[in-house]
């Protein structure tokens, strides 16, 4: 079997050959933690998640090293450390903390390495070192900047011209500066503001030195993957290729560049103004993670997606159905499952998701046939996915309420089955209205209750 991947890089769909079958090396950019992560944030962890996930299952877990950064040390941390007159340690602890949460209930796994910026300093120093001694780099005013005609093939991944280069940058041209596409290394700090000694003076790194010297330190001078969202292609990922080349005597940083699409919601940009800045933090608590997870997995990974509730809805109602027929097949016998060839080349296929989604919607049409084998099979493809692996009562029974008139209904479990028991025992005694409004007023907060042969369950809408 063969992984394929488009690499931005080549603009091309290539076959993934590794560097070392036994040590593949992933690396995707993370946040910057000062606030709550908004879904937009949450495309990237979710999908690069699944890469990592389906790297394990096709060279073994042993075998992957998957590392995602933590960005502790940033102007806007600085700014919100300002703001809120908390310590920047404090401020950053406590968002990478939630973040990893937030992540977590989306079913996003930690990955094995999670480097924050500032365990880094001394190695983004030695490498600012080596970029000036080979004179791609030099100090001016405090600074440091990386000179970028001394690259000539800066540019390469995002294939901009120069004069597009420079305004893309969108930074002020300082006199300081050789050239105007030049890029800051290391700045100066006042006595306000957090610095380390280096031998430019009192200062801190710029933020595109922090994945270099972390990958140099962790994945080395050339490894397999780097990913991240597509806004990160220029001019971040375009100056992390050019120190980290430039710093190791020119080999080669990566093979393969992935970049996912941006995310829109309802149809519009992510903005506070318009009312639509959606946190994971909020979400997670309105709708099941799980039905989130399986929304943010049902585009392709580098196409354009648009959020939306209507959406999220829908992938309730496929997860409930999934589960159903799980539920159903709770007395079923466990069989050993080999995932279905189409399901799993459809990951191979440049993570095409919607057409393996496709193939786990036949998998489960398989209860109408062989429920163990479809069982097993379910169970397997969600397990790569990261989906169905809940009990399937514990999720029609779920923690998460509905949304009536602008309050959160949420109705205990215990509390479900008491008044189960008080409607079982009205329709004992042949009272019906009162078992009719004991099943209305659990509507009214949410739960559906369901009568069969084999007695009553409740689930929550």
């Amino acid at each position: 079997m063969a992984i394929y991947l488009h690499n931005t890089l080549t603009r091309q769909k290539e076959e993934f050959h590794p560097i070392d079958p036994a040590k593949v090396r992933l690396y995707a950019c993370g946040p910057t933690v000062y606030n709550y992560a908004h879904i937009g944030n949450a495309r990237p962890a979710v999908v690069f998640d699944l890469l990592a996930r389906l790297l394990r299952h096709t060279y073994g877990a042993d075998h992957v090293v998957y590392t995602r950064n933590i960005t502790d040390i940033d102007d806007k941390i600085i700014q919100a450390a300002k703001d809120s007159g908390e310590e920047i340690s404090a401020i950053t602890e406590r968002f990478s903390q939630i973040y990893n949460a937030d992540m977590g209930a989306l079913g996003v796994e930690l990955p094995d390495h999670q480097p924050r910026a500032t365990d880094y300093i001394p190695q983004m120093i030695d490498m600012i070192e080596k970029l000036i001694k080979a004179e791609h780099a030099y100090a001016a005013e405090g600074h440091v900047l990386f000179h970028v005609p001394s690259w000539p093939e800066y540019g390469g991944l995002s294939r901009r011209s120069r004069d597009d280069l420079i305004a893309g940058a969108r930074v002020e041209v300082a006199p300081y500066k050789k050239d105007p596409a030049d890029f800051i290394l290391w700045k100066p700090s006042d006595a306000e503001q957090p610095g380390w000694d280096s031998p430019w003076g009192r200062g801190r790194p710029g933020w595109h030195l922090e994945c270099s010297a972390m990958n140099a330190s962790i994945n080395g001078a050339h490894f397999d993957i780097h990913a991240g969202g597509e806004d990160l292609i220029f001019p971040h990922h375009e100056n992390e290729i050019a120190q980290s080349t430039c710093a190791h005597d020119g080999e080669k940083y990566v093979n393969y560049w992935l970049h996912n699409g941006h995310l829109m919601v309802e149809g519009q940009k992510m903005s506070k103004s318009l009312g639509n800045f959606l946190l994971v933090h909020d979400l997670v608590k309105e709708y099941p993670p799980e039905a989130l997870r399986l929304v943010l997995l049902s585009a392709h990974y580098r196409q354009p997606f648009d959020f939306t509730r209507a959406g999220v809805d829908q992938a309730k109602k496929t997860l409930d159905r999934y589960y159903g027929f799980l539920r159903d097949a709770a007395d079923v016998p466990d069989v050993p499952a080999q995932l279905p060839q189409a399901f799993i080349a459809a990951l191979e296929d440049d993570l095409n998701t919607p057409k393996a989604l496709a193939e786990l919607a036949q998998i489960a049409k398989g209860f109408g046939a062989d429920k163990s084998r479809a069982k097993a099979e379910l169970l397997a493809a969600g397990k790569l996915l990261g989906l169905l692996q809940q009990d399937p009562q514990a999720w029609f029974q779920g923690r998460y309420g509905i949304e009536i008139s602008g309050a959160r209904f949420q109705i205990a479990a215990a509390e479900v089955e008491l008044r189960i028991e008080e409607r079982k025992a009205a329709r004992a005694e042949k009272n019906f209205a009162e078992s009719d409004r004991i099943r209305d007023a659990l509507a009214a907060q949410g739960i559906i209750i369901e009568d069969s042969p084999q007695g009553t369950t409740w689930r929550r809408q």
